[in-house]
């Protein structure tokens, strides 16, 4: 298994007004990554974060198991550890705060 790891950070809103963009961006960023490395989702710099951040996310999560890589959150924000906190999703994203 590779240990081949990219990072892709987000900073700002991960919110239903940016997730179309982000979906784009990290959709790209994953197919960039070799199959059995890791897709590092960077939160740290998420200011607020909704159910289309979440559902971001997830999508993100299944698309990286499905092709055969892993999908990591580090760096969960305030905001991002509320909602993780609030709808008990760490451990779903090997969540790393």
């Amino acid at each position: 298994m590779s240990t081949t790891s990219t990072c892709f950070r987000i900073d700002g809103e991960l919110t239903i007004y940016r997730a179309a963009e982000l979906a784009v961006a990290m959709k790209a960023a994953l197919a960039d990554v070799p199959g059995g490395g890791a897709f590092e989702v960077d939160l740290s710099g998420v200011t607020e974060m909704d159910s289309a951040g979440v559902q971001l996310l997830m999508s993100a999560r299944r698309s990286a198991q499905e092709s055969g890589r892993t999908l990591r959150v580090a760096g969960g924000s305030p905001a991002v550890a509320e909602v993780f906190q609030t709808l008990q999703l760490a451990s779903h994203f090997d969540a790393a705060h």
